[in-house]
């Protein structure tokens, strides 16, 4: 297991005072590991800092706006391909099964295609097949690390991360694509009302057990430390 995936997964998801209280051990997991380079991790340092020191309700409030409020800067990967078209349900059925097949089920309302699902179970490959699956969505990490970095937030400096280890560039002409879209308003609640106006699609068991993210991944984070495989 490469826990620098789950770390990376935790900082993704949706601020919690749990959260707050392991970024000490993040901290420690992304140095003792050794998969980002030290600059990377440098540059996570005031997002780090920002949990740590800043308050739960405003930190939640800000990745509301940031994330869940600007379609162009959604987590969920698939939608910056297929929208939310039938396309994606058909994509995220295929993912789903991917899962499975490596033993890892979803519960509640996450979504296959949720970037902080899809670093969860990365976690649990080889660090070949983690390159492996970050490459096959290199264009959109670009393309969301180009966007945030754009909009100076700390948060740009995980998709960079991710980005570099994908080995993904914004040159491609997929993520330029994805780059020359206009960025949403995130004030303007009637358009992106027009843009989510389909039903959600629910994915496992239990749409009551909350967020799979803030219930495995920092639970999971006290198992020991060692150096990654390949």
């Amino acid at each position: 297991m490469t826990r620098t995936f789950k770390a990376l997964s935790a900082l993704l998801s949706y601020p919690s005072t749990e959260l707050q209280a392991a970024i000490p051990e993040i901290r420690e997991v992304l140095a003792f590991e050794n998969i980002l380079p030290v600059e990377a991790i440098v540059a996570m340092e005031p997002l780090l800092s920002e949990f740590e020191t800043g308050d739960i309700f405003d930190l939640q409030e800000r990745y509301v706006l940031l994330f869940d409020r600007s379609r162009t800067l959604s987590l969920n990967l698939f939608e910056h391909i297929h929208g939310e078209g039938r396309d994606r349900g058909g994509a995220m059925v295929d993912l789903l099964e991917t899962y499975r097949a490596r033993g890892f089920d979803l519960v509640a309302t996450e979504l296959p295609d949720h970037l902080p699902v899809l670093l969860e179970f990365i976690s649990t490959l080889t660090l070949a097949e983690a390159h492996e699956m970050l490459a096959d969505a290199g264009h959109i990490i670009a393309a969301l690390a180009e966007r945030l970095t754009r909009r100076e937030t700390p948060y740009a400096a995980v998709l960079v991360a991710l980005s570099e280890i994908a080995q993904a560039s914004t040159e491609t002409e997929e993520a330029q694509a994805l780059i020359a879209e206009k960025d949403d308003d995130p004030e303007d609640l009637e358009a992106l009302d027009a843009v989510y106006e389909e039903a959600m699609v629910t994915f496992g068991p239990d749409p009551n057990a909350g967020c799979p993210i803030s219930r495995d991944i920092l639970a999971r984070m006290d198992e020991p430390l060692r150096p990654a495989s390949a």
